[in-house]
């Protein structure tokens, strides 16, 4: 029997359970970084993922594995990222927020300079939507910027659950491949938030491509072609001619069970990722700073210690 929650528990956005960053005081935060002084932090989006599902289905995703996490670990999350960027083909999607990607990568520039200053040196990254283009950029902007020791790792959380993503043809277990608030899709939110879900609103859309088979990699990266989704553009066509609906797929086959499988395999990566961590670099220590920045020596041992903030060294 597995031990990770499925259908997961909500409700702990506002609780005082230790697992939210916000949640917590300067006492407690104190506290846990003795003994883990890794972060997650859930990237997320608000877009139009159908009749069935709700418009924060990316950041619930996010959370809901997150917080398991948290539980198994004892690591900390922060509160989600609600709004995210979205590639060209979702431009003018009803319901569907959209950042800027320079915005967004500046944003997360500042949220991970601000948690290094809280303590938080270790950080991960959990994201399941697609802004893959943009996430990477904000982590070496960082690393330029303040040239400071520390983990910043960045993981698609549906790249962790690997062949369970796949068609029955491959090995998977799915009748559909996965695109966008499909069967694949709709399958993980009955695991994780099925309070959230409305099945009996559920419709199936087609998908809108423009160019041939075998070129086009898929959501998940799990499909023939050499090239990356986001690594495109008149590959398909936009959703809001196409699919105004916001569905690209069947979401009338999703069922939970079918999604166990995948989630567990992430959720086991996931916590191995920050054991690991923790195992090589147990809280309080970082990788060798001399390997990492060219910085003044003193000025990075002042920012270490605490005796200086890290917006000594870079801010605007």
């Amino acid at each position: 029997m597995s031990k990770w929650q499925i259908p997961a528990q909500g409700g702990n956005m506002e609780a005082n359970n230790g697992i939210y960053y916000q949640n917590m005081t300067r006492k407690e935060v104190e506290e846990r970084l003795k003994k883990n002084d890794v972060i997650l932090i859930p990237v997320g989006s608000t877009e139009n993922h159908g009749a069935s599902a709700p418009f924060g289905e990316d950041t619930y995703l996010d959370t809901r594995l997150c917080e398991q996490i948290a539980k198994a670990t004892g690591c900390t999350v922060a509160q989600p990222i609600w709004y995210g960027s979205h590639p060209y083909h979702h431009l003018g999607q009803k319901g569907t927020i959209m950042i800027p990607e320079e915005t967004l990568a500046d944003y997360l520039v500042y949220v991970f300079a601000g948690f290094w200053n809280a303590g938080f040196r270790k950080m991960i990254v959990v994201n399941g939507h697609g802004q893959d283009y943009v996430i990477p950029l904000a982590i070496h902007k960082f690393g330029k910027k303040f040239q400071v020791p520390a983990i910043i790792l960045y993981t698609h959380f549906w790249n962790c659950a690997k062949e369970q993503l796949d068609t029955a043809d491959k090995g998977g277990p799915y009748t559909t491949p996965f695109v966008h608030a499909d069967e694949c899709e709709q399958s993980w939110s009955l695991a994780l938030f099925p309070e959230f879900c409305k099945m009996e609103y559920a419709e199936k859309v087609a998908s809108a491509p423009m160019l041939p088979k075998g070129h086009i990699n898929n959501s998940a990266e799990r499909g023939d072609g050499p090239i990356k989704w986001y690594n495109a553009l008149g590959s398909c066509g936009m959703e809001c001619i196409c699919q105004p609906q916001g569905v690209i797929g069947d979401p009338t086959l999703a069922d939970p069970e079918k999604a166990r499988k995948g989630i567990e395999k992430t959720l086991d990566y996931l916590e191995k990722l920050v054991n690991d961590i923790l195992e090589r670099y147990p809280a309080g220590q970082l990788p060798p700073a001399d390997l990492m920045t060219q910085r003044d020596p003193e000025a990075i041992r002042a920012v270490m210690a605490g005796e200086r903030h890290i917006y000594t060294l870079a801010y605007d």
